[in-house]
């Protein structure tokens, strides 16, 4: 749950820069942000976390002791915890998919009501939160919520790494006891458990919102 949570919420800010990219008059940041979208895509979650494990992370530890050069300290590879490298490869995977779902949801508002806000002197920041952001949320909650829901199943992936996550226990369990039957029943009826009751709490927040629509 932390791992999903903290990768999550990093992957929808990510996400929604990304998709304000996309959806931008400037053509080299649409291509740019289109260029990000389809490669990140075209690659399994499962590779570019060992990517990122295991070539992204001393990449970015050799950059980060080279701006700690002046300060005569350094840090080394170990020192990045699996979990965070987990963490950094699942924010990088989902805010590819997000950025859909986001960019789906901002040209969904009518073209009409920005031009209409933007004739009463309204900022872009101001169209973006008044206008777009609320008619825009009805619209990408449930394929948001559904990103929500792969994220924790994805998040057995991090057991590949050794993070000690609800598989790798139940692996290690298992290969200790031979109870495999018994321990992945388990191991699956977690997931289930969680994935299910957020399923039930986005529906409460659709029926939420369309109530208030109302």
């Amino acid at each position: 749950l932390w791992v999903t949570g903290v990768a999550f919420t990093g992957a929808t800010l990510l996400g929604l820069l990304i998709a304000l990219a996309r959806t931008s008059d400037n053509r080299i940041l649409r291509e740019l942000a289109t260029f990000y979208v389809e490669i990140i895509r075209g690659i399994p979650v499962l590779v570019f976390l060992f990517y990122v494990a295991f070539v992204g992370a001393p990449a970015m530890v050799g950059a980060v002791n080279w701006l700690l050069q002046p300060f005569e300290a350094a840090i080394t590879v170990r020192q990045f915890d699996f979990a965070w490298r987990a963490i950094v490869a699942l924010t990088v995977c989902y805010s590819a998919f997000i950025a859909e779902i986001f960019r789906a949801g901002i040209q969904a508002v009518d073209r009409g009501q920005l031009e209409a806000a933007r004739s009463l002197g309204l900022s872009r920041w101001k169209c973006f939160r008044l206008v777009i952001a609320p008619q825009a949320l009805r619209t990408i909650l449930p394929p948001l919520g559904n990103d929500f829901v792969s994220m924790i199943k994805d998040s057995a992936l991090v057991s590949a790494l050794g993070v000690q996550d609800i598989t790798q226990l139940g692996k290690v369990y298992s290969s200790g006891s031979f109870l495999f039957f018994e321990t992945y029943n388990v191991v699956a009826l977690l997931y289930l458990t969680l994935t299910i009751s957020l399923s039930l709490l986005v529906r409460i927040l659709e029926r939420h919102l369309r109530e208030n629509r109302r």
